[in-house]
This record gives structure tokens, C-alpha cells and sequence, in this order.
């Protein structure tokens, strides 16, 4: 998807701690403080992960078990790095969690990552907290290996600023070569399973709008890139003698995994490639799966035995043709409380004409069933800017948005009218793709998707066909709720906002600049402006002016500079401090009388009153924020 918002840069502050003394224990509360918690395989934030069904997946976990704790049978170059790949929904994550918890219970799991694109936590998002993350399960795997980190930590306080290449020699390397030194002690094993690197998100560490005769060299960092340095890291740390694991890697068949494991490319010999689509039937697999949730879903409906009809079941196989993905949004789509029965709904599916993508494309089936869900929505195309939205909210770079975009703020910003139902209008039939959190949890719960394989269908015109919205699209659409925002802050008759989303909107056109002077006829009443302009100086966010100025009005004063509009902030500022009225009227003065030379008196609202004086008194202009 294009994104908009390529000038937002990320605004957040590293977990900074200052430890006193040298027990053992304060170095280790410092590794602590800079791991990913969430990227851990049992962490709280993977509590609705995927996991294999019972009894589904066995040959290919225990394929995986077994080479984890017998290795391919090589004795002098052991091979420590094995590659699991799939096309999306083919179940990777699920058999990374399921076999992550055996190893667990078997005593052998020495380290998980788990990254996601869509997860509010940067850390599992990006490389920054990788090695970091490792090393503190490896101080609570082994007893020796914790006392060698603590003290690797104690001896390079500056190690979390280093390259992940250097943290892994330091943090793990040194402490593995330390005790390769004591051969009395009993050998290390165990398994470091890496999942979803196909989605680790690149860190910039410059601003990557920079223009000049500088910019060439600034170019920002790709996605590509960062997956590329995790996987020569841990090829490196692989190859090292005193390092006793075995890596797995699940990802996504791309052309970086692609290459860097192809053995025509790599003189280095990695462990058999193990392709969950390709080397495994997954049919019987898929339908035991089905079996066992039609059971469930008689049970709960009250529906006869004889449902759902012969050869429905192998039908729904067919069409999966091995993605799991297919299979379990097929059972969400059946029990997600929709208006129609699941008997109906499944003769629906059962009956859905998959052609109308293309022939070759081998998700077709579930595109079918991605295109037939989305169009159950009463305003398809209005449910899907939402879901794009709802999207770049929870994966884009900027974490004042991803932290603040709960539910009840989304709904907030993108219904037209306060009170309305619009949410759950558009989006009630489609929990099957969306996990919507019920109404009393909106306030700190976000939208969240079950697979990510649904926006990828959405970014692709070849797949999703009519149901396609380019993201230029959404860009009016957003910036039209955004100031009918900003309108109902300003109307009395309207509730307060709370004040978290006073705090969204006073970011989201700051970090993402929605405006742009292609839009400056949507521009809300005085009014509404000064509202918005009000709410942006008391909270110190002079920058932001500049932009909106900037923005609106860049085609009318081009010349005008940005010191000469901050200066003008300022004395405004200093003028009048305890008032954002003021503070707005002076402003808007100083800067129209720069412009034009010529003095200007007070500014009028859409409303009865005159002034800004005559505003502040009447109730009809209370402010929201105070």
C-alpha cells in the first residue's frame, strides 16, 4: 500500500534505566528493560495466537522436534540453521507456537522471537530488540550462562547502543565461549525459533526526507535490508564452535530468504529446507480440522447431524488447497454471529464462483472467500478505507498513533456523528476477518486482524478486483473525518471528547500530515480552525502550525519561512500565555499582516459571537480539552 505518510517519523523514548552498585542482579534488570517482552512465544500479547488443533500437524512438528534434538545426523560440521517456509496461510506461526510449547515442556527451548507487522509493540516489529531478547531467555535457560551475561553487560555499558552484530558477539558469543572453557560442565542444546522475519520492519536511523547534495546517501533503509543483517547474524553466531543451538527460521518464501538459502548462492550448508506447502499434505490435516469444529458448531446451533451436507467438507478441502488460513476463516465466517444462519452461509460458500480472479492465482479459492465476506458488509467499499485505516494505525511507524488508535478513538474519528452505530454497521459481518472488541473494552483494546494475508488482498488489484481502494483514495476520506472532528469538538451540543482522544488528534495530522493544500476547500468553519489551532498551541505543538500553515497556504506565500512563522508563535506565546484564544488572535494577526502588510482586525466564528472574548464567555464555545 502507498503510504501518504512517508515524512512521519517514529517518536518514541528507549526504556532508559540507571542502575547503582554491582549485585548481580542490576545488569540483568538492564538487559531486561531493553527486550521485546511480546516477541516471547507465551507472552500475553500472543494469547490468541494460532496454534496447531490437535492432532493436526504432528509429522511436521515432529520432523522439527527431531532434527532439534538429533540434527540431520551430521557429527563434524553440524548444521544449525533450518529454514521453514509457506506461502501465507499455511500454518507457520501455528506450528512455530505449538512446537515452541513442546520444547518448553521438553526442557529444550531456549529462545523464541515472534515478529508482527501488526503488533503496537515497535520492539516486535523491528530488529532493535532481537539479540537482546534472546540473551534473557538464555539467562533464565541456564544458571552459568547467566552469571556470563550479567557480567557482559556490567563490562559494555554502551552494548544496547551497538549493531546487532556486536551484541550478538558480546551478549552471547563471549558469555558461550567463557564456558566452552570449563569442558566439566555438561554441554548446552536446545532450540532458538525465529518466526515471521518476513514481517521485522526496518529501523531508519536518519531523517529520510533530507534533501541536498546529502540525499543520495540517505536513502532510507529497506525492509530487505534488516532481514538480511538478522539472518547473517545468526549465520554467524551459527557458525561459531562454542554456539550449541539450533536456529529455526520461519518466514515466507521471499527473495531475500529465497537467496541468501539457496545453496547454488551460499557455500554454506544449512539444514534441509522445510516447505509447509510443498513437502506436506496438509488434507488430512485440514480435515480433522473441519471434523472437529463442525462438531462444535452442531453442538452450539442446535443443528442436526446431518449438517453439513455430504461432501461439503471435502469441498472446503479442495478449495483450502492446503493454506489453514482458508479452512478456519470458513469456521469464523460460520460462528461469527452473523444476520444469516450458518447453514445458509455455508451453502453460500459452498456455491462462491472463484473466477473471477485470476487463473493463476493460487490463493484464488481464498480470495473468493476474502471478496465474498467484505461484500456481506452494507458499504463494501466505505468498510474497506475503514480496514486501511485501521491498518496503517496499528503497523505504520509512528507510536503516538499505533499507542493511542483503540477502538473507541477509531470510532471516534472515522463515524460521522458522535453517537452513531457506524462501526458496527459496516463492520458487524465481518468479525470473521476482524477481531472487534466487544463495546466495553473499545477504550484500551485495538482492531486487530486474524491473518495478514487480508490486507495483502486488499493491497493487490489483480486479487480483490472491484473491491480495490487505492490508498491515495483514503487519503481525502481520512483528512474528511479528521476535520469533522475537529467540527464536533467545537459544538457545544456535542459530549466532551475524553481527553485520549483529544491527544490522537492533536498527533495524527502533527506526525502524519493528512492536510495538504489539495484539500484547503475541505478546511472547517473559524470556528473549527481555531479549535484545532487552540488545542496544537496549548499543547506546545508550534511545528505543527507551521505545516497546517504551510499546507494551506503554501500556493498564496511561498516565500514565507518557517522562523519567521515560529517567531511570530513565540511573541504571541509571551503576549498572551494563559490564553489560547489570545494566543490564536494574536497569531492569526501576526501572521496576516506579514503576509499582506496591512493590519487586521478580529476574526469572526461561524457562530453569533463577534469575538474571541465574546467566544470564551458563552457557553455555546466551551472548550472540550478544559
Amino acid at each position: 500500500m502507498a503510504r501518504i505518510f512517508n515524512r512521519a517519523q517514529d517518536f518514541h523514548i528507549d526504556n532508559f534505566q540507571v542502575f547503582n552498585g554491582h549485585s548481580l542482579a542490576s545488569p540483568l534488570k538492564e538487559l531486561e528493560a531493553r527486550i521485546a517482552a511480546s516477541a516471547i512465544h507465551d507472552s500475553a500479547e500472543r494469547c490468541d495466537a494460532p496454534k496447531c488443533h490437535p492432532d493436526t500437524r504432528v509429522a511436521v512438528q515432529d520432523d522439527l522436534y527431531s532434527w532439534i534434538v538429533d540434527g540431520d545426523g551430521e557429527s563434524d560440521r553440524p548444521r544449525k540453521i533450518k529454514w521453514v517456509t509457506g506461502p501465507a496461510g499455511t500454518g507457520k506461526t501455528a506450528v512455530m507456537g505449538s512446537l515452541s510449547g513442546r520444547c518448553k515442556s521438553d526442557g529444550v527451548l531456549a529462545a523464541t522471537f515472534f515478529f508482527a507487522s501488526w503488533s503496537a509493540s515497535i520492539g516486535r516489529r523491528r530488529k532493535t530488540a532481537l539479540v537482546t531478547t534472546i540473551a534473557h531467555q538464555l539467562v533464565r535457560y541456564d544458571s552459568d550462562l547467566r552469571d556470563e551475561i550479567s557480567k557482559a553487560v556490567e563490562a559494555n555499558s554502551d552494548i544496547f547502543d551497538k549493531n546487532l552484530h556486536t551484541q550478538m558477539e558480546v551478549l552471547i558469543l563471549g558469555p558461550l565461549q567463557e564456558l566452552q572453557r570449563h569442558p566439566e560442565r555438561p554441554g548446552l542444546r536446545g532450540a532458538i525459533i525465529v518466526d515471521g522475519l518476513d514481517e521485522c520492519e526496518a529501523e531508519q536511523y536518519h531523517d529520510t526526507t533530507a534533501t541536498g547534495s546529502k540525499s543520495r546517501s540517505l536513502s532510507p533503509r529497506t525492509n530487505d535490508q534488516d532481514q538480511l543483517e538478522i539472518l547473517q547474524v545468526l549465520l554467524k553466531a551459527s557458525l561459531d564452535p562454542s554456539f550449541p543451538f539450533r536456529i529455526i527460521i520461519a518466514s515466507r518464501p521471499e527473495r531475500v530468504f529465497r537467496e541468501f538459502f539457496d545453496p547454488e548462492n551460499s557455500p554454506t550448508p544449512f539444514a534441509q529446507k522445510l516447505d509447509l506447502h510443498e513437502d506436506y499434505n496438509a488434507d488430512a490435516d485440514i480435515t480433522l480440522f473441519l471434523e472437529a469444529q463442525f462438531n462444535r458448531l452442531r453442538r452450539r446451533h442446535g443443528l442436526l447431524s446431518s449438517w453439513p451436507p455430504p461432501g461439503a467438507i471435502q469441498t472446503l478441502v479442495k478449495n483450502a488447497s492446503g493454506q489453514f488460513i482458508y479452512a478456519a476463516t470458513v469456521i469464523r465466517f460460520l460462528d461469527s454471529g452473523h444476520r444469516e444462519p450458518p447453514k445458509a452461509l455455508l451453502q453460500a460458500i459452498l456455491k462462491m464462483n472463484a473466477t473471477r480472479t485470476t487463473t493463476s492465482n493460487p490463493l484464488k479459492q481464498l480470495d473468493a472467500l476474502y471478496s465474498h465476506i467484505l461484500e456481506s458488509s452494507p458499504d463494501p467499499p466505505l468498510s474497506i478505507r475503514w480496514i486501511q485505516i485501521i491498518d496503517w494505525f496499528s503497523t505504520g511507524s509512528i507510536q503516538s498513533i499505533r499507542t493511542l488508535s483503540v477502538a473507541s478513538t477509531v470510532n471516534l474519528l472515522l463515524q460521522t456523528d458522535y453517537e452513531s452505530n457506524e462501526a458496527e454497521h459496516l463492520l458487524g459481518n465481518l468479525h470473521s476477518l476482524i477481531r472487534i472488541p466487544p463495546p466495553r473494552d473499545q477504550a484500551t483494546t485495538r482492531y486487530d486482524f486474524y491473518h495478514k494475508s487480508l490486507i495483502d488482498f486488499l493491497e493487490d488489484e489483480g486479487r480483490c478486483g472491484k473491491l480495490y481502494v487505492e490508498w491515495k483514495n483514503v487519503q481525502p476520506f481520512l483528512w474528511d473525518r479528521f476535520i469533522r472532528a475537529c467540527a464536533r469538538g467545537c459544538d457545544a451540543t456535542q459530549p466532551s471528547f475524553p481527553e485520549s482522544f483529544l491527544q490522537f488528534l492533536a498527533c495524527l495530522p502533527i506526525d502524519a500530515q493528512i492536510w495538504g493544500s489539495a484539500h484547503s476547500e475541505s478546511l472547517p468553519t473559524p470556528a473549527s480552525a481555531d479549535w484545532w489551532v487552540s488545542l496544537a498551541i496549548t499543547r506546545n505543538e508550534r511545528r505543527s502550525l507551521w505545516n497546517l500553515f504551510k499546507n494551506v497556504h503554501a500556493s498564496d506565500r511561498s516565500d514565507f519561512k518557517e522562523f519567521q512563522f515560529l517567531n511570530l508563535v513565540q511573541k504571541a506565546s509571551e503576549d498572551a500565555p494563559q490564553e489560547p484564544y489570545d494566543l490564536v488572535e494574536k497569531t492569526r494577526k501576526g501572521i496576516k499582516e506579514r503576509v499582506s502588510g496591512a493590519p487586521v482586525e478580529p476574526s469572526t466564528a461561524s457562530s453569533s459571537s463577534s469575538s474571541p472574548k465574546a467566544k470564551r464567555n458563552s457557553k455555546s464555545q466551551k472548550r472540550p480539552w478544559r
